[in-house]
């Protein structure tokens, strides 16, 4: 496991949680949410950061499925990235089985891949 993120995956990490934090269109906030979480799965912490971010926005939303999903998720995501054992691609959401392996976009593929 890398211990620190290399800087244009923080950088692009960033951006989308930055994004997922102040869109104020749903579907724009989630979207980057999403990426932002298949950025940060091999991290512990920015992978809980993004868990935490993703309930906070349910809440708001008054999403229940989605609020008891991502508390799930909390208590996983930073044991899950520290032993690798992590479904790559999957974009964090509770409508998405926890353990479902999904295709990584193109341009977040390149990125982790340097």
């Amino acid at each position: 496991m890398r211990r620190t993120m290399p800087a244009a995956v923080r950088a692009a990490f960033d951006a989308e949680l930055a994004t997922a934090r102040t869109a104020t269109d749903q579907a724009v906030a989630w979207r980057a949410a999403e990426r932002a979480h298949i950025l940060s799965q091999p991290w512990p912490w920015p992978h809980t950061v993004v868990h935490a971010v993703m309930l906070r926005r349910a809440l708001r939303e008054r999403d229940v499925v989605e609020a008891v999903g991502q508390v799930i998720r909390l208590a996983v995501a930073g044991p899950g990235s520290a032993t690798g054992r992590y479904p790559e691609g999957n974009t964090g959401r509770a409508r998405v089985p926890l353990t479902q392996p999904m295709p990584v976009p193109d341009d977040l593929a390149a990125l982790l891949a340097r």
